[in-house]
């Protein structure tokens, strides 16, 4: 059974700036399984950090962006999904990389082992 860990529509992050931790509460840390992040941004620009348990699985990565129109989609907007052999605590973060203001929509997906 999948769970979803974290989620937004339209997080704002402003010029230059990055997010503080998205991930809080009942599944901050988790363990064997896998973890999807699928997200779509309002714009280029915006990088995304993933970690469980200290493990790197993004490192300010660009959030590809697809175009303004249409909605995320959970099989055309995967930006990394990989299996944790041991779980942790979970950190996503955010970065708008431009002067101005962008919006991103995510939802950080978990599937127990």
């Amino acid at each position: 059974m999948t769970v979803l860990v974290a989620s937004a529509t339209t997080e704002s992050v402003a010029a230059n700036t990055k997010t503080s931790n998205e991930v809080s509460g009942q599944y901050e840390n988790v363990g064997p399984g896998k973890i999807t992040l699928v997200s779509l941004p309002s714009a280029t620009g915006m990088n995304v950090s993933l970690s469980v348990g200290g493990i790197t699985i993004a490192n300010d990565l660009p959030v590809p962006f697809f175009g303004s129109t249409g909605t995320m989609s959970l099989s055309d907007n995967i930006v990394v999904s990989q299996i944790l052999k041991s779980g942790g605590k979970i950190e996503l973060y955010f970065r708008n990389t431009t002067g101005g203001g962008l919006t991103v929509d995510y939802q950080l997906l978990f599937e127990p082992a």
